[in-house]
């Protein structure tokens, strides 16, 4: 009875936004409705509602972004007729529909998310035997010896856990080249590290041939192991020391579970964010996907495998005969089969591991290129909604995850669209200025509220399309690639380990200046036409005014592929630990203020001591998180200074043995609590105006040092082509 009553009660109650939406009304009054439910909005906001009262601000944005799509598709379409007019606002139209798809969706995943969930109690059970892969194909030694001991550092039974890495650089394929250069790097690579391997307890496992990719890496792992479970971590993310237990006891309470997946956090920024200088008091791109999205698919039984900090059910891939290995993008592929044979998955969101992001910005359009053609690939060959064996709302989770790479073609319309009319007086709305003020201005900021609703202090405004903007350039061409050809795309391993040691212009940055100054000359001429055309001023200022806002983007880009130059590789993680330095045989009390990837910092407190000297040897004595003994790992000094009793030093570290590694492991990756403390020290809301209003002092900061970069460039080329 109480079902057919919500049942009736929804139904009564979308009739009725049904007819509000289809009610011909003014434009004033459409202004009035508009100022009414922004005002509601901004007061449930200011109120801090939720749970039941979040939906109802939802819900009235959606009834607006209704009444918007409403009025778009009766209203403002050109005439047929005039198919130079029709086409290009029937692409505009068509941009904004799938804008709406997507934000329809993003409202079924987000919603209401999953809460994070708390720390499992095992209560007394017997631990399950686990097989850790680690793929590789091209890292360095020294970032997979950080890598493995990391996972030999996992607070877990040794007689259950085995450390496998997966090599695909040194397969017999590779060792047997016709190219002698490089048979003779993979026998190299071959015979180092399964040195490594040996002294640091890990089996080395290499196959014939490279085939399919990562998936068959991981399938060979699977025929060649025995765990019941399998966690996977990339070969530059390292885990901590909890990582295990606080993921395989989940499998103990649901025996249809395949999939427990945890988020990846970073201990570098990403180019845009090194470039625009947001690592630190910023969200990174990746925790709106990790910190909202996951938990949202997982509250439809759709959280799928990311390739990295994973554990999976070795009965589950049994059944499905494998990672699936068609899309280069084998982790949701491998999801989205387990999930439609009935299998279910579980999102932990407590970041476990620590890894490195691309450091370029070609490096980065690399990596997002290979991850929308994967997505796109999963579109054509597996097709989610149809897909057998799914949920409805599951249906609907991967339809959200996949179709969102379609994003290049709808930003490229939104960026080109006020030129057709400023250069080539094409009529792509037919309506007013002030009509399309009152509707898609209210749309606008109705629908920047909603996503403020939906991802609060996870995402400031405007940085996702400014994400969007400066992918598209680049991914356009490679998401139509795999349209056209979808069995082209080859699985590419992206470069983790760069550094960007001196500033520059990107390799790949000139579409973006190209498409500044074209937009700077449409600007100029929505000034001319508005002093010669007086009577077309409403509509120019508003395509105007449209074209002022991509310049924004456009001008924000500038300075996002001018890369900054920095000596550290990595960030440095705050920590507090006692140690002791030894220097010449001496010892001296000491703490470890922060750590990185490839250093430390040092407080030394000892009256009078100046037995420091930049590049002197040394040693670092302290207490490991694991069951290791107190060690002493060797370091060099790289810089120092003296306060009164206190001396501040950095170090590097100068590992001399692969049990060294298993010190910088636990210094590094031991403690996860600490990256859980960085993640929150970057969250909070700055809400709408402040973030717009922090976004265009960023944007156009930054629009002035990407043009100083590039006159910069330019009079180097010239001074360079001047002497030769």
């Amino acid at each position: 009875m109480r079902m057919i009553l919500s049942a009736v009660v929804w139904a009564l109650a979308s009739a009725l936004i049904i007819v509000l939406v289809t009610l011909p009304i003014n434009t004033r009054t459409q202004l009035i409705t508009s100022l009414l439910v922004v005002g509601v909005m901004i007061v449930i906001r200011a109120l801090k509602a939720e749970g039941q009262w979040r939906l109802v601000a939802l819900a009235f944005g959606t009834a607006m972004v209704f009444r918007y799509v409403y009025w778009r598709t009766t209203s403002t379409l050109p005439p047929l007729n005039q198919l130079e007019n029709f086409i290009p606002g029937l692409l505009v139209y068509l941009a904004e529909m799938y804008s709406v798809l997507m934000l329809g969706l993003s409202l079924f995943v987000v919603s209401m998310p999953l809460p994070p969930r708390p720390p499992y109690e095992r209560k007394g059970r017997e631990l399950p035997t686990v097989d850790v892969f680690v793929p590789t194909y091209n890292e360095d030694e020294e970032l997979l010896a950080n890598t493995l001991a990391a996972a030999r550092n996992m607070d877990y039974p040794p007689e259950k856990l085995t450390v496998w890495l997966l090599d695909d650089g040194g397969t017999v394929q590779k060792r047997t080249s016709g190219k002698i250069a490089e048979a003779h790097a993979a026998e190299t690579r071959h015979r180092v590290l399964q040195q490594l391997c040996e002294e640091l307890g890990v089996r080395y496992l290499t196959r014939e041939r490279n085939e399919h990719a990562k998936a068959g890496n991981l399938n060979n792992g699977l025929q060649h192991s025995t765990g019941a479970l399998i966690a996977v971590f990339d070969a530059d993310h390292a885990p901590a020391r909890d990582f295990l237990l606080e993921t395989v006891g989940y499998f103990d309470d649901d025996p249809k579970l395949f999939l427990v997946q945890t988020p990846h956090f970073f201990l570098n920024p990403d180019p845009i964010e090194r470039n625009l200088r947001t690592f630190e008091k910023m969200p990174s791109e990746n925790e709106m996907f990790y910190g909202v999205i996951q938990r949202g698919l997982d509250k439809w039984n759709a959280a799928f495998f990311c390739g990295s900090a994973a554990v999976l059910s070795r009965k589950a891939l049994e059944v499905s005969k494998g990672f699936s290995g068609v899309s280069i993008t084998e982790d949701c592929e491998t999801a989205l089969d387990l999930h439609g044979l009935g299998w279910h998955s579980i999102y932990v969101d407590r970041p476990l591991i620590a890894g490195l992001q691309p450091a370029t910005f070609a490096s980065f359009i690399g990596q997002r290129s290979r991850w929308a053609q994967g997505m796109m690939q999963i579109l054509r060959f597996r097709f989610p909604p149809l897909k057998r064996g799914l949920s409805i709302p599951q249906r609907l989770c991967y339809m959200s995850s996949t179709l969102f790479w379609l994003f290049p073609f709808p930003r490229t319309v939104f960026l080109f669209a006020p030129l057709f009319y400023l250069f080539f007086d094409l009529q792509i709305f037919t309506s007013s200025g002030s009509e399309f003020m009152v509707y898609s201005l209210a749309y606008i900021v109705v629908n920047l509220m909603m996503q403020n609703y939906l991802y609060g202090s996870f995402r400031w405004p405007w940085i996702s399309e400014l994400y969007e903007y400066v992918q598209t350039v680049h991914l356009l061409p490679a998401v139509v690639s795999v349209i056209l050809n979808p069995r082209k795309p080859t699985f590419k391993v992206t470069a983790k380990d760069e550094s960007v040691s001196a500033s520059r212009l990107s390799e790949i940055s000139r579409p973006f200046f190209v498409i500044f100054f074209v937009l700077l000359v449409a600007f100029g001429i929505s000034v001319y036409r508005i002093y010669t055309e007086p009577y077309k001023a409403d509509v120019t200022l508003v395509v105007g005014g449209w074209n002022v806002l991509n310049i924004i983007f456009a001008g924000c880009a500038l300075g996002v592929v001018s890369e900054r130059g920095e000596r550290q590789a990595s960030r440095r993680v705050k920590v507090s630990r006692r140690c002791e330095l030894g220097v010449d045989g001496r010892w001296f009390a000491a703490t470890i203020e922060d750590v990185s990837a490839h250093g430390a910092a040092l407080q030394i407190y000892a009256e009078g001591f100046k037995d420091l000297a930049v590049g002197k040897a040394a040693k670092l004595r302290f207490q490991p998180y694991s069951d290791m003994p107190v060690s002493e790992l060797p370091i060099e000094i790289r810089h120092f200074s003296t306060a009164g009793d206190v001396t501040s030093a950095g170090c590097r570290y100068m590992p001399q043995k692969p049990a060294d590694h298993r010190l910088i492991a636990d210094l590094i990756f031991a403690n996860s609590t600490q990256w859980t403390q960085f993640q929150i020290s970057r969250r909070r809301n700055p809400g709408l105006i402040w973030g717009s209003l922090w976004f265009l002092g960023l944007a156009a900061y930054q629009t002035v040092r990407g043009l100083s970069y590039l006159f910069r460039n330019t009079a180097h080329d010239t001074a360079a082509s001047v002497r030769k």
